[in-house]
This record gives C-alpha cells, structure tokens and sequence, in this order.
C-alpha cells in the first residue's frame, strides 16, 4: 500500500525525528510515502469556527483523492481531525455542500470513500506483529514500557475506529513485537494534558504529572507514544517546566516507531535519534 504522508503543522517544526524513524521503517517494509503540500489539518481551530476546520481538512483529503491515495498520518491529532471531518461531511449534506463549494475553487472535491489511517493502525494492519517480529534484528527484551494511547485515535470511537475505545489492545502488540514488555497501567488511557498547555498550565502538569506516577507505579522504564502532541508534553513541556522538588522519577518518554527502528536494527541517525541504548 502507498499512502500520501500527512505530517501535519508540529513534527516537522518541534519532533522531526518522529518523521525521520516513520520514514525509515515504512520504507523497512517496502511502504512508499508520497509526499504533499497539505494545509493544517483544522484541529488548531475545531472550537474556533468548526467550519473552517472541516474546511481545511477537507482540503487536505480531497488532495490526497486527487492522487488516488489513502492519507497516512503519525499525528493522533490530525488523525483525529480528519476523521472528524469525515464523518461529519458524510452525515451533514449541507455542510458537504458548502464545504465542496469551496473546494470547487480549486478543482477539488471531497470523497467520502477516502481512507485515512494512524501510523499504528498501518503498523499492525497492513505489516502486523507477527511480520514485525520475523523482521527484527534484536530483541529488546528485559526494558519494560508503558503504553500511552493518546486521546485523539481512541476517542470517538465511533468516529475513529481505531481501537477499542475502552480496552484497546494494538498498542501493547506492537510493543510486544518488538521483544520489550507493555505494562499495564491505571492511567494508560487518560490524557497527558497537552490540550490544556497555555490554557491552564497548572492543571496541565497535574494531570501529565498523575500518569507519570501510574507509569513509574507499574515498573516501566519508559513511556511510550504515538502521538506528536504526547510526546512533545512528556519531552519538551515536562523538562522546561517540572517542579524540580518533585519526587516523581524522570522516566524517560519514546516514541514507539524509534523503538520499533532499534529492535530493526535501524541506527540512531537514520531513526533521528540518540541516547537510545536499547
């Protein structure tokens, strides 16, 4: 299967390396990405002018028809918000009607038929664990991680069906494949709190600061994600602004398509990535 790669605004700016491993390891399993020049998904301003978010996320998926391409994204946000976009233009023929409208303009409309999938959806769909395992170079066995789902592929849904909203399990399969162990958690589907970050920063830490604690309280030696907006809480928001009287362990967070090059036998540089010993 080729996808057209959907970046989105964050990972080529703040967590380029997320795109550097994806890369790297789809190509691993002869998955090509097409690239294109994609606006924002909308999700910045889904409760600014829900219009204008559809709008922009339409646009991106009538892109990507134009090719004849399913969109692959590593960003929950964005799968999120194309997803959205998607059911509501499938379920609202007026807002359809706007929305290719303005898509006219261009040349462009949107389809409904479209696929649009997570990074983690194509790993264990259209690779799978079993092939994934065959592929590996090392077993990271013996590093213990804790699953971070993010809420954006999980929830609606309805909406997503990326998983089981309630009891997913794809995350922890895919962990597992690579020889590592995926402890279970209390808190392994609550947000990190990103979406409150510069809008009420002190509940923002208390919740990433509460899912620390369910992970370290587990035994895992790492937090891992799949999601840019996660991973930039966990790495860039938590060590610029941690209390540092805390006396909550400093448990690194990874980004699981990077741990997935490793168990490869993929090297740091070409997974964008150093201080992994695994």
């Amino acid at each position: 299967m080729t996808y057209a790669f959907f970046g989105g605004c964050k990972i080529p700016q703040y967590l380029k390396q997320y795109e550097i491993a994806t890369r790297a390891v789809l190509k691993k399993f002869d998955i090509p990405l097409v690239d294109m020049e994609f606006n924002c998904c909308g999700y910045p301003v889904r409760h600014q002018d829900e219009t204008a978010a559809i709008f922009a996320a339409a646009r991106n998926m009538a892109l990507a028809n134009r090719k004849g391409l399913p969109i692959m994204t590593p960003c929950q946000c964005c799968f999120g918000q194309l997803k959205l976009a998607a059911y509501r233009l499938k379920k609202d023929a007026m807002l359809r009607k706007t929305i290719n409208t303005h898509l006219s303009a261009e040349g462009l409309t949107w389809d409904a038929d479209l696929e649009i999938c997570h990074l983690l959806s194509v790993l264990y769909h259209d690779i799978g664990p079993a092939l994934i395992k065959t592929k590996r170079k090392k077993s990271l066995k013996g590093i213990k991680l804790a699953a971070h789902y993010g809420c954006h592929a999980l929830r609606p849904g309805h909406i997503t069906r990326f998983d089981n909203p309630l009891a997913p399990t794809i995350f922890e399969e895919l962990i597992t494949a690579t020889g590592a162990e995926s402890v279970q958690w209390h808190r392994r589907l609550e947000c990190c709190g990103n979406p409150l970050w510069e809008k009420n920063n002190l509940l923002s830490l208390y919740l990433m600061k509460k899912k620390i604690e369910s992970a370290v309280e587990s035994g895992a030696q790492a937090i891992c994600t799949a999601c840019t907006y996660c991973q930039i809480q966990f790495d860039t928001v938590r060590p610029n602004e941690w209390n540092a009287n805390t006396n909550i362990p400093q448990i690194p967070a990874l980004l699981y398509i990077q741990i997935l090059g490793s168990s490869l036998g993929l090297s740091d540089a070409e997974l964008g990535w150093t201080g992994f010993s695994g």
